[in-house]
């Protein structure tokens, strides 16, 4: 396992979820919704190949401190959790404004 390779994977799934939750948003202000809902399922495809590759991380390590912690590897982890954090928000708001829009 390249760990630099896994990082940067990591880091670019998480980070382009977080763009289509804004877009979502963007959407979602102007009463967009379908399509908001669309970026928000896109973004969670992207969610979910970031986490996998760090379930697999977790389970390449096996609690023994076998993948060394970098300072990139802790950049990839907040992206990824603040991506978590983001898309939950995103996904709430989009039901906010479909809410009032109604």
């Amino acid at each position: 396992m390249d760990q630099e390779m896994v990082v940067m994977e990591i880091i670019c799934n998480a980070g382009e979820a977080r763009s289509l939750c804004y877009e979502a948003l963007r959407l979602a202000r102007n009463n967009d919704f379908d399509q908001a809902q669309e970026k928000l399922a896109q973004g969670k495809e992207c969610l979910n190949k970031a986490h996998l590759t760090q379930t697999q991380l977790i389970e390449a390590d096996q609690g023994e401190g076998k993948v060394p912690m970098t300072l990139v590897m802790v950049h990839a982890q907040d992206h990824l959790m603040t991506t978590i954090l983001a898309h939950e928000m995103a996904t709430e708001m989009v039901a906010l404004h479909q809410q009032l829009a109604a």
